[in-house]
């Protein structure tokens, strides 16, 4: 029964070690790199598999926060797209309005040195015009000088006349 025991011990060991087992149940120095070997490489696939895990982990985290980051853009962008639509009719409007006076200032430029040169003309014209007016003047004083000198000379004439037409009679 001893030698079944042992014969068990050696095959549960086989099993969990499946190395070579000496004799005497003690592995042999082969026997123990091979074990060595293979706890290195469990350890090994042990560590993958956690470095894969944390892999996995950090991936679904990122893939969760771009889609948060792509949620928060859409709202941004929808955001932006209400904001621009109430500013779109101010701005359209301020934009008429500018052109509007814009074309306004491109007509008033002409409009403004034409009227700047009537201005220069109107005041040569009155200029001329008073001038004109005071050589006039001057022109009816001497003509009136002129008609009052022939009055006298006609009234003198008269006069002459009378008398001589008296001395006659």
């Amino acid at each position: 029964m001893a030698a079944m025991a042992t014969q068990q011990q050696l095959q549960v060991q086989k099993v969990k070690n499946p190395g070579l087992v000496s004799c005497n149940g003690s592995p042999t120095k082969d026997e123990k790199e091979e074990d060595m070997s293979r706890s290195a490489l469990a350890l090994f696939r042990a560590k993958e598999e956690e470095i894969e895990k944390k892999k996995v982990e950090v991936r679904d985290k990122v893939f969760a926060q771009l889609g948060r980051v792509e949620e928060a853009t859409r709202r941004l962008s929808e955001i932006r797209e209400e904001l621009e639509t109430l500013a779109d009719p101010l701005r359209k409007d301020v934009s008429v309005v500018r052109k509007k006076i814009d074309t306004l200032n491109k007509e008033l430029k002409p409009l403004g040195l034409t009227c700047q040169r009537k201005e220069r003309e109107y005041k040569e014209a009155l200029e001329a015009f008073n001038d004109k007016n005071k050589e006039k003047a001057q022109w009816v004083s001497k003509l009136m000088e002129l008609v009052s000198e022939s009055e006298k000379m006609r009234m003198k004439k008269l006069e002459e006349l009378s008398k001589n037409v008296e001395l006659l009679q």
